[in-house]
């Protein structure tokens, strides 16, 4: 009797350290992500940050391009007044974030293709310095986005499967978004001279 009750209580012992190290592991994982999240965000803001100064520098050479300089100051305050908490990290509303930061790309797209048609600007120290923060924050974009999805992926894989996915089930481990292409983006563009 003594003999069973000892191997009850070790196979328990058993089970509740186990599910104490999923729990732990699993918190780790969801803090992870946040913390990759939190990262993109931050890549986010540093591309909001430097379009003031761009759009300025642009201006005082193109102030006839007023219509695209409203629209990469337009769409950038709209990107910056969707705030997205990386605890309820939803299709749609990862969706709506990616849309409005997708606005802004464009918007962009646009501010930098006008600068073809002033050589001055072309040749402005300002501008060029400028222009290689903002292409090295995109990139930092694109980085940032990439170890977010990893990360996701890491989390998620691991919250579907067996026995854990009992557990995130309890505790309220729910399944991350991912950042997705963007409508189009599998098409090349057309380059046309």
């Amino acid at each position: 009797m003594k003999k069973s009750i000892i191997i009850i209580l070790a196979i328990v012992a058993i089970i509740v350290i186990w599910a104490v190290s999923a729990y732990n592991g699993l918190v780790t994982m969801e803090e992870n992500v946040n913390g990759q999240w939190a990262n993109v965000e931050t890549q986010y803001q540093r591309r909001a940050d430097l379009i003031p100064n761009l759009v300025n520098t642009v201006k005082g050479y193109a102030s006839h391009e007023k219509e695209t300089l409203e629209g990469v100051v337009e769409a950038r305050s709209k990107a910056t007044q969707i705030k997205v908490d990386a605890t309820d990290l939803t299709p749609e509303k990862l969706a709506e974030y990616q849309k409005a930061q997708g606005a802004v790309t464009s918007a962009l797209g646009k501010l930098l293709a006008i600068t073809e048609n002033y050589p001055d600007l072309k040749a402005n120290q300002n501008f060029l310095e400028l222009q290689a923060q903002l292409e090295g924050t995109e990139n930092r974009i694109n980085v940032a986005r990439k170890n977010f999805n990893d990360a996701a992926q890491a989390y998620n894989t691991n919250i579907r499967r067996f026995p854990k996915n009992i557990f995130a089930g309890m505790f309220g481990f729910d399944k991350k978004a991912y950042f997705q292409a963007e409508e189009g983006s599998e098409k090349a563009p057309k380059v046309e001279f």
